[in-house]
This record gives structure tokens, sequence and C-alpha cells, in this order.
């Protein structure tokens, strides 16, 4: 929005912005911030939805495979928070959420 007020306020009186080209350029603006803040609302609500599966881990045992390829169970035992992935505490392992295979009752 502000380029568009910055063209409108430096285009030249003898030869204004066609008004056809000015709605279509404010319409695009418009739409493109649309666009930016329903990506944002996007991570946001995935981050929200990772938070809530770590959380619903506890207490219940949990599988994953490590670097090696070993693999571990363990009851899950705390979440937190700190890193970009949530980490789900098992015994002396801190394991992200996103390399769980499975999650059972105790």
């Amino acid at each position: 929005m502000h380029l568009l007020v910055t063209q409108l306020r430096n285009q030249d009186p003898s030869s204004p912005m066609d008004t056809n080209q000015m709605i279509s350029q404010t319409t695009q603006l418009a739409t493109m911030e649309k666009l930016t803040n329903m990506e944002k609302t996007s991570v946001e609500n995935f981050s929200l939805q990772m938070r809530a599966v770590a959380a619903a881990t506890l207490g219940q045992t949990i599988s994953w495979k490590d670097a090696d390829g070993t693999e571990h169970s363990g009851v899950a035992e705390s979440v937190s928070f700190a890193k970009g992935v949530p980490q789900v505490k098992v015994g002396e392992h801190e394991v992200a959420l996103d390399i769980i295979s499975g999650i059972g009752t105790k």
C-alpha cells in the first residue's frame, strides 16, 4: 500500500494513472497482504498443533529410532517447547516430536 501511495504522490500531473490500473494494483496489494496473513496464521496453527500433540504424549509409551537406527521406547515424562520442534523427555533421552514413530498406552 505504501508503494501505491508513493506512486500516486510522484505521478506526472499531465498524465495521471489510469483508474483501472490503480484499482488493479490496489486489489493485487490487498490480495498479497491477505495471503501473507493467511500464511502466518497457518504457521501459528501448525505450531499449536505440534504443542498439543506433544502434550498428549505425556504418560504414554512412545517409540522412536535414534540416529544409529536403534529402536527405543519409554514413557513420556515431560515436554519442552524451547526448541522449534517440541522435545519429549523419556528417561535421559530428549526425543524430538517429529522422530516419534509410535504412541501407545503404558
